[in-house]
C-alpha cells in the first residue's frame, strides 16, 4: 500500500538542525552496553519439525489451502454488489477443526464496526465514519463427505464470521465446501483500499475485499483472527480462484489473473490489438479516448455482460469496472524467455504523457526489475487502474490514484507492483508484520527506481543517513516490531516502510556486502515463494545463507529504538612520532553499534579508508586502532560517506589544533 510521507519537509527540518538541540544534548552521554546489544539468547527459539532454525520451512511444514468460485453482479442504479462464493477449503494441518473462521471485511464499513469505533473523531485514512455499510449474508451451508448442502449454524462478530461444524474437517488432507449468498453496499471510500470515483464519463469502481475469505490457519497462532481495523492489512490462504462478474453492457472490466472470454466481451478489433500488445514493447492503445463514449466498442449496446477470470496460485483477487476506461497494454518481457501483458485502464481526462498515458511503460518497467532481481512474475498479465485509491495491492492488479502524475506516478506503481512478490508471493501476516512487506518493497524501490529508463526518477534523498537520522530516531517513534494498529498514524509511514527499507539497505551496503546480502535474500524468497514466513523465518534464512550473526542488528533496528552515535575521540602517534603511525581511539556512544569505516587525511594529503567489523564494540564502546599514517594528521572522519543514522555527526571528525610537523602530545 501507498504512504503519502512527508519525504521532504520533514527530512529538509533535520537537515536544518529542527531535532539537533535535543541530540546534542543526550549524544554525548555514553549510554552503550555491550551485554545488552550483543545478548547470546537473542532469537534463541530451536527450530522445529514445521520451521527449522536455519529459516527454511521443515520437512512436516504444512499450509491450510483455499479454492474459490465466485459469482457476482455489478447493479450500478442500487450501488451493490452482490452474489455467490463457494469456497473449497483444504485442512493440511495435524488438527481437526471444529469450526472455520471466515473475513468479512465490509463489515469494517458499518457505523458500528470496530474500525468506526477505532477511528479518530478528526477522521483519517482509514476512517469511514458515516457510511452504513457491510456484508449482508443470506444463506451459510456446507457440505461434508458424500452428502450435499447443509444450513450451517454460524455467528458473526464484527469483521469475522465462524462457522460452526456438526463434524470437524479432519487432520492432514480433509476438505470442506462452503456456500455463501451475499451482498453488500458499496463504499465511495473504502479505507483508501476499494470505492468508487466520478469521472466526466462514467464512475470508475473499484472492488476488494469484495467477499467472504477464510482466516489462516497456521502452526504459530492457528486461527489468525485480528479484526479489520484499517491499517492493518490482511493475511490469506493460497489456491485458484474462478470468478465472474456481471456487469452493465457498456463497462470495461479488468481483474487479477487471465480473461478467459474475451470472445463475448471484447470486439474484434479490441482483440487484434490486444493480441498485437502481447508482442509489442511499445505500448498499443485497446480503447482510445475518443472510442469511450462510441457504443461500438462493445460487443452488445444493452442488457449485460458477464466477464469470466481465473487466477491460479494466488491469495486474493481484486477487480475494476467502469464505462470511461481507456485502456491501453505492452509486452513484459520476463527471465528465461516468458513473457507477460502489462496494462493500464484510466479516465481520459487523467491520460497524457505526464500522467496515466505512460502508465503501461511503468508497469513493464517495475516488473521486469522485480522479475530479474527477486522472483519471475507469476501472473499472466499486471493491470494498473486509476481511481479514488491512492495506492493499494492485489495479486496481478493494482489501485492508484488516477491523480498521480510524473514520478509519483511511476513511484506508486513500482511500490504496488512490488506487492506481487511481498505478500503475494512470499506471503506474510500484513495484519501484524507489515514491515515484511511494505518495508520490503521500499527497500528494492530504492534499486528500482534508480534503474528505470536510465535513472529518470532516480533520488538520493535516501542516501543521507545524516540527515534522516533524526526521523528515523524521534522521541516518541514505534519500534518496526508493533501491529500496525498499535503504530501511532503518524509513525506508520516510517516504521512499517522507511525504516526497515533503510535497515535492508545498510545491511545490504554497509555490513554484507550487495553479492551476500542478494544472495541470501532471494534464498528467501525461494524457500518460502507461496507460503507463510514469519519474522524469524527470514532473520534466520538471511543469517544462514549470508553467513553472519546478525541478533544484534535485529535486536537493535527492529525489535528496539536504539541510536547509532559513533564518534572519533582522540589521536595519538607512535612514539609521538607522525612518520611512525598513529593511534586513533573511536567511540560508540549509544546503544546501537554498527562496523565502521575511518578516512584518515594527512597534511600531506594522502588520504587512508580504515574499515572495522561490528565485533570491535563487543567488549565496550571504545576502540583504538593503530594507523600507518605517515606524517602529521589533518583531520579524522568516521562514517565519511553518511551511510550510517549517526545522530550527532558533530562529533564524528576530529582535527588538531594546529598542522605542526612536530608530533602532538594526546
Amino acid at each position: 500500500m501507498k504512504i503519502s510521507i512527508f519525504r521532504l519537509g520533514l527530512i529538509a527540518m533535520s537537515s536544518l538542525g529542527f531535532f539537533n538541540n535535543t541530540i546534542a544534548q543526550e549524544a554525548e552521554k555514553v549510554k552503550y552496553d555491550a551485554h545488552v546489544l550483543f545478548h547470546p539468547l537473542f532469537n534463541f527459539q530451536p527450530g522445529n519439525e514445521y520451521r527449522t532454525g536455519s529459516g527454511a520451512p521443515g520437512p512436516k511444514y504444512w499450509q491450510n489451502r483455499a479454492d474459490y468460485k465466485i459469482n457476482v453482479a455489478l447493479e450500478e442504479e442500487k450501488g451493490t454488489v452482490s452474489g455467490e462464493v463457494e469456497l473449497i477449503y483444504k485442512n493440511n494441518s495435524p488438527e481437526n477443526l471444529e469450526f472455520i473462521w471466515l473475513q468479512l471485511d465490509q463489515n469494517a464499513f458499518g457505523s458500528h464496526s470496530r474500525g468506526a469505533q477505532t477511528t479518530p473523531v478528526t477522521g483519517g485514512r482509514f476512517g469511514n465514519m458515516g457510511f452504513d455499510g457491510g456484508d449482508s449474508i443470506r444463506a451459510v451451508s456446507v457440505q461434508q463427505g458424500k452428502g450435499g448442502f447443509v444450513d450451517a449454524e454460524y455467528k458473526i462478530t464484527d469483521t469475522r464470521m465462524q462457522i460452526r461444524l456438526k463434524t470437524p474437517v479432519k487432520a492432514n488432507g480433509d476438505v470442506i465446501k462452503i456456500k455463501l449468498a451475499y451482498s453488500f453496499k458499496i463504499p465511495e471510500y473504502g479505507s483508501d483500499r476499494m470505492g468508487t470515483l466520478e469521472t466526466k464519463n462514467g464512475i470508475v469502481y473499484e472492488m476488494a475485499q469484495w467477499y467472504p475469505r477464510v482466516a489462516v490457519f497456521d502452526d504459530i497462532e492457528g486461527w489468525n483472527l485480528l479484526p479489520y481495523l484499517g491499517a492493518g492489512e490482511f493475511y490469506l490462504e493460497y489456491g485458484d480462484f474462478e470468478y465472474n462478474v456481471t456487469v452493465p453492457w457498456d463497462h470495461i472490466v479488468v481483474g487479477s489473473g487471465e480473461l478467459l472470454n474475451p470472445n463475448e466481451v471484447l470486439t474484434v478489433e479490441q482483440r487484434k490489438r490486444l493480441a498485437d500488445a502481447a508482442k509489442s514493447d511499445q505500448t498499443v492503445v485497446i480503447r482510445s479516448v475518443e472510442e469511450v463514449t462510441n457504443p461500438n466498442t462493445r460487443p452488445k449496446q444493452s442488457g449485460t455482460l458477464t466477464w469470466r477470470f481465473r487466477c491460479v496460485q494466488a491469495r486474493d483477487i481484486a477487480w475494476a469496472s467502469s464505462k470511461a476506461f481507456v485502456w491501453d497494454a505492452a509486452r513484459m518481457n520476463l527471465p528465461k524467455g516468458k513473457t507477460a501483458l502489462a496494462q493500464s485502464v484510466y479516465p481520459a481526462e487523467d491520460g497524457g504523457l505526464d500522467g496515466w498515458g505512460r502508465s503501461t511503460e511503468y508497469v513493464k518497467g517495475c516488473i521486469e526489475f522485480y522479475s530479474n532481481y527477486v522472483h519471475e512474475y507469476t501472473y499472466p498479465v499486471a493491470t494498473n487502474v486509476a481511481g479514488i485509491v491512492g495506492g493499494m495491492e492485489y495479486p496481478g492488479i493494482v489501485f492508484c490514484s488516477s491523480k498521480s502524475r510524473k514520478d509519483d506516478l511511476w513511484g506508486v506503481t513500482d511500490h504496488e507492483f512490488g506487492h506481487n512478490w511481498f505478500p503475494m508471493i512470499v506471503g506474510n501476516n500484513e495484519r501484524k508484520y507489515a514491515w515484511m512487506d511494505e518495508g520490503f518493497n521500499t527497500f528494492i524501490n530504492f534499486l528500482s527506481g534508480d534503474n528505470f529508463n536510465n535513472g529518470e526518477y532516480k533520488t538520493t534523498q535516501m542516501n543521507d543517513m545524516h540527515r534522516l537520522a533524526p526521523m528515523i530516531f524521534r522521541p516518541k517513534a514505534d519500534p518496526i516490531m508493533t501491529i500496525p494498529d498499535v503504530v501511532q498514524a503518524v509513525n506508520l509511514g516510517w516504521e512499517a516502510y522507511y525504516k526497515p527499507a533503510l535497515g535492508l539497505k545498510m545491511l545490504r551496503e554497509q555490513i554484507l556486502g550487495k553479492e551476500r546480502f542478494d544472495y541470501a535474500f532471494k534464498m528467501y524468497v525461494q524457500r518460502w515463494a507461496f507460503k507463510h514466513p514469519t519474522p524469524y523465518d527470514f532473520f534466520r534464512t538471511i543469517e544462514d545463507a549470508a553467513g553472519e550473526d546478525l541478533g544484534w542488528f535485529w535486536k537493535g533496528w527492529f525489535f528496539e529504538n536504539y541510536k547509532l552515535d559513533q564518534s572519533v575521540k582522540e589521536v595519538a602517534y607512535v612514539e609521538q612520532n607522525p612518520q611512525k603511525g598513529s593511534y586513533i581511539t573511536i567511540e560508540n556512544l549509544d546503544q546501537l553499534a554498527m562496523p565502521v569505516k575511518v578516512d584518515i587525511e594527512e597534511v600531506s594529503g594522502k588520504k587512508t579508508r580504515v574499515e572495522l567489523p561490528v565485533e570491535i564494540w563487543q567488549r565496550g564502546g571504545s576502540w583504538t586502532f593503530k594507523a600507518a599514517t605517515q606524517g602529521p594528521i589533518r583531520s579524522v572522519t568516521i562514517d565519511p560517506d553518511h551511510s550510517l543514522p549517526d545522530i550527532n555527526p558533530e562529533n564524528n571528525v576530529w582535527k588538531p589544533a594546529s598542522y605542526n610537523t612536530e608530533p602532538d602530545v594526546n
